[in-house]
Formats: C-alpha cells, structure tokens, sequence
C-alpha cells in the first residue's frame, strides 16, 4: 500500500506539474505567460494575454490533468478512493509548483475541477452552479474559484461522503485560499480585477 501512495503521489505531481499555460504561451508567442498580466500561470492570465482561444485550450488541459491523475490511480489501485484522492491532491499541488518550471505555477483550479468532478461530482456541480452564477454576477474569477472549492467541501460533507473524499475537498479548499490569499485582500478592498478588464493582449 504504502509503495502504492508514492507511487500515484509521484504520478499525480508529475502530471500536475505540466504547465500547460506556460507550454502554450511559448509555441504560441514565445513568452513566459509569468511574466506578463497577473504573472499567473492558469487559464484566465492566459485568457487576459493570449485571448479565449489559448485559454480554452489551458483550461480544458489543466481539467484533464486532474482527471487524469485520478485514473491512473484507479488503475494502480482499484476500489482504494483514498489513493485516488491523494493522486488528484498531489496533481493540484503539481499544477501550484510545478517540478518542470521552477515550482512556479497557477492557483490550481482547473486541475481541481478535473480531480473534484471525478471524486465527487454531485457536491462538485452543485458547487460549480453557485460558482458559474457568482461569476456572471460578479465577474471576479477569484470569488468564483473559491465558492467552488469550497462549496464543494461543504457539500461533501453534508452528503456524508467517504473520509478520503472529504479530506480530498477540505484540503484543496485550503490550498485554494492560500494561493487566492492575494485576491482575497484585493476583494476586501475592492480592488479586484473583473473579467474582461486589465486585458494585456499582445
């Protein structure tokens, strides 16, 4: 078992730490997307930089890194969520430092959303309404990624799902706040960006 874990924690890192957003902002404008807009590497820097087209295809890979880690979990180790859970946890952390680039990454929240709707769907669509509606009210991508997150931890809870699935959500909300923790005071202040504003196309 415990070769295992360190098996799918080494496979879930690995995977998360292709940074897609880096990869696409070099084939497609020779840059590092770091440097430029928020200095996030995710999709909606990608998205402020290099325009929806770039992001779609960030954001559906970052998705799919999540899933992936999950799966291959699932291969290794059949009917033990709690491996699966660990595997998707160490890909989030993969996508926030990155092994391949300098342990520089995003914040996480589409790999996120690629291991929570593998691991809990119901908590996480649910979550991902309320999100979807506050980011159409709001515009602030940073609200929406942490009511998702959190949401979904919340609502893991009150379905009473496993105690892998539960710690899977309450750590990943954690790891959510913290790389939002700038957000969360420019919100405070009012000072967050909306989508559509501070674009820095090229």
């Amino acid at each position: 078992m415990i070769g295992q874990a360190v098996l799918v924690a080494a496979v879930g890192y690995l995977l998360g730490s292709i940074s897609t957003s880096l990869l696409v902002g070099r084939l497609m404008a020779g840059i590092d997307i770091r440097e430029h807009g928020s200095g996030n590497a995710g999709a909606t820097n990608t998205l402020r930089v290099l325009g929806p087209r770039a992001a779609a295809v960030v954001l559906a890979a970052d998705i799919a890194k999540g899933l992936a880690a999950v799966a291959v979990a699932a291969t290794v180790a059949p009917g033990h969520s709690g491996l699966w859970a660990l595997a998707g946890l160490f890909a989030v952390i993969g996508h926030n430092w990155p092994v391949f680039f300098g342990f520089r990454g995003g914040r996480g929240i589409a790999t996120a959303i690629g291991v929570l709707l593998t691991m809990v769907p119901v908590p996480a669509l649910l979550a991902g309404v309320v999100a979807v509606i506050a980011l159409a009210l709001t515009r602030y991508v940073s609200l929406a990624s942490l009511l998702f997150t959190l949401l979904t931890a919340v609502f893991t809870l009150v379905f009473r799902h496993s105690a892998a699935e539960i710690w899977l959500t309450v750590a990943v909300a954690a790891l959510a706040v913290w790389r939002h923790r700038d957000n969360i005071g420019r919100l405070m202040r009012g000072e967050e960006h909306r989508l559509g504003e501070g674009k820095s196309r090229l």
